[in-house]
């Protein structure tokens, strides 16, 4: 713990085992900055960093005039195979979910979005912008593309509830396979106006090819995720 970085790394990790054992509750004021400094016996800088790292990464929430307190624990979405939908996955945390529709408009297939379907150059596609709500706050912004041809007129009200499951009951389409890639990202002037941060806001960032049994791509989309919002669960069995 000699380097200032490698101290306040140790203040941070301990601060975060505190939250994560209960001992600061949410909702609960967290200590200032100086009984900080006094119980480590540090320098106001090196607590202030540790602080700062704990509210981007979405532990502490920051009130002007009245301190930090403890945040809500991050909605965490399951990437392993399941029958759960993430609206199921929100209610087993006790957390309620909402899916927003913000546009549906269909485009004219060309470049990369054609190529993945296999499409003829100026196909008909649907272009649907969403975000997802957890607790009435903004975790989630996702553009998805399906073919015309795949499920025709797909409206409104389709589209703020599961899509796969949609398709699977208004057009008797069945999701067999999805591959997804899963990268961080800082959020830009476009991504932050939907996902209501600052531009530069570190993000997950989760590219979806989802296809039915017959290998044939059904759905294309890409998907931003606040990261002090949100983190992922994967299991594996051997």
């Amino acid at each position: 713990m000699a380097e200032k970085q490698a101290l306040h790394a140790f203040i941070k990790e301990e601060l975060i085992e505190r939250i994560k054992s209960k001992d600061y509750k949410v909702g609960d004021q967290f200590p200032t900055e100086l009984e900080i400094c006094d119980e480590f016996n540090v320098s106001r800088t090196t607590v202030r960093i540790a602080l700062s790292q704990l509210v981007q990464e979405g532990y502490l929430i920051r009130q002007r005039g009245r301190g930090s307190f403890v945040a809500e624990p991050k909605a965490h979405q399951t990437l392993s195979p399941t029958n759960e939908h993430f609206g199921q996955q929100l209610k087993a945390q006790g957390k309620k979910g909402e899916i927003i529709a913000k546009s549906i408009e269909v485009i004219a297939a060309k470049g990369s979005i054609q190529e993945r379907f296999g499409l003829n150059e100026a196909d008909p596609i649907q272009k649907i912008k969403r975000t997802r709500m957890v607790n009435n706050e903004i975790t989630q912004y996702e553009i998805a593309y399906i073919p015309w041809q795949i499920a025709p007129g797909i409206k409104k009200e389709q589209v703020e509830n599961s899509l796969y499951q949609t398709l699977t009951k208004d057009y008797n389409i069945d999701i067999h396979k999805t591959t997804e890639i899963l990268e961080i990202t800082l959020a830009d002037k476009d991504i932050s106006h939907y996902l209501d941060c600052e531009v530069g806001h570190p993000c997950f960032f989760i590219e979806t090819i989802a296809e039915d049994k017959t290998g044939r791509v059904i759905e294309f989309s890409r998907s931003y995720f606040r990261g002090d919002k949100t983190s992922f669960k994967v299991e594996r069995l051997y």
